[in-house]
């Protein structure tokens, strides 16, 4: 959706300011997007988003709204303002409240409108915690059943792990954004993620966005690390 070439974002999971600031400055230059998520946000609030986009980086702010409709339109608005350039909400609240969500986006009317993209099955859940949860389908069963629903309510796309991309593809068309966190390089291991793939095999599965953490933040030279993940993403 993005283009023929897909992007890295950056997880900047983290709750000190100060390291959150220094490690965008550093990656924002090398990377399509940088995301901020619960942890951050709900530590420094709207002021970081409008700090880390005065440097031109693309922020994606990850806060997985998932409330009644008129409360997510809201959030969702207000996360435009923050200059944030692309939000999630989560898939299982729903079609009132993914269509609420799109039209809080389109309520602040900005040179680009924000992104919104729904929060299929996290990758850190297989199909045993989706049983244990009450749900009788598989994890990518569900994945596809939640992602053709937030296509239908008029979203911009999914998040939804490497694993489903290419059926997600099928299933919804190449103008659906595809958003995957769950990459691991081969050098590095999966963490509390369980469903993975690597960057060059989520790029061939059909992903636009490639959300990594742990594998850049993390590593001893971490702008190293990202240009070695991308140069993986273009092999």
């Amino acid at each position: 959706m993005l283009g023929s070439s897909a992007e890295l974002c950056v997880a900047l999971d983290g709750t000190d300011r100060d390291w959150i600031a220094h490690t965008a400055k550093a990656l924002g230059p090398e990377v399509g997007w940088l995301k901020i998520g619960l942890e951050a946000f709900v530590g420094h609030g709207p002021a970081l988003v409008h700090e880390l986009t005065e440097d031109n980086a693309k922020i994606f702010l990850d806060l997985k709204l998932h409330d009644i409709p008129v409360t997510v339109e809201r959030a969702v608005a207000n996360g435009a303002a923050s200059g944030a350039r692309m939000i999630t909400v989560h898939a299982s609240g729903g079609r009132r409240m993914l269509s609420a969500a799109m039209d809080g986006a389109r309520r602040r009317r900005t040179e680009t409108r924000m992104l919104v993209v729904a929060v299929t099955v996290l990758t850190s859940l297989d199909s045993s915690d989706l049983l244990e949860l009450g749900c009788s389908q598989s994890a990518p069963d569900t994945v596809i059943r939640w992602a053709t629903m937030a296509k239908q309510s008029g979203v911009d796309g999914v998040v939804a792990s490497p694993q489903e991309a290419a059926a997600i593809r099928q299933a919804c068309g190449d103008d659906f954004l595809i958003v995957t966190p769950g990459v691991r390089p081969v050098w590095h291991g999966s963490d509390d993620q369980r469903r993975t793939l690597t960057p060059s095999e989520a790029v061939r599965a059909g992903a636009d966005v490639l959300v990594v953490g742990r594998p850049i933040t993390r590593a001893d030279a971490p702008v190293e690390a990202a240009r070695r993940i991308m140069a993986e993403m273009n092999g």
